[in-house]
């Protein structure tokens, strides 16, 4: 016990406690397809980001922060479509790998 007007209380949330995280998994295809386009487009805006961070605003379109703001979203926009469109091919590795991962599930 402990000392005299403690309260004892169980320590959970260990890793005996807890059930081994679940992988959310499916067997569509187009849902496999559309996480990877995600991640594609994900991986794309940074890379569209860094490709892009040295180039300074145009003074004829107002430059500023509200600039760098809407560079990110175009850039992010950008990489959305190119993704949707065939991508660089990372979405294709992905899917597969997505699928066979669930297959050994």
């Amino acid at each position: 016990m402990g000392a005299p007007g403690s309260i004892a209380l169980p320590i959970t949330g260990l890793a005996s406690d807890a059930a081994a995280p679940r992988t959310p998994t499916t067997s569509d295809p187009a849902a496999a397809l559309k996480t990877a386009q995600d991640f594609e487009a994900f991986f794309l805006s940074q890379t569209f980001e860094n490709m892009f961070a040295g180039i300074k605003g145009d003074a004829m379109f107002g430059g500023g922060s509200a600039e760098t703001v809407y560079r990110s979203l175009l850039l992010q926009e950008y990489s959305k479509v190119a993704a949707r469109n065939g991508g660089v091919g990372i979405a294709d590795a992905v899917q597969r790998e997505i699928l066979r991962a669930q297959e050994k599930t």
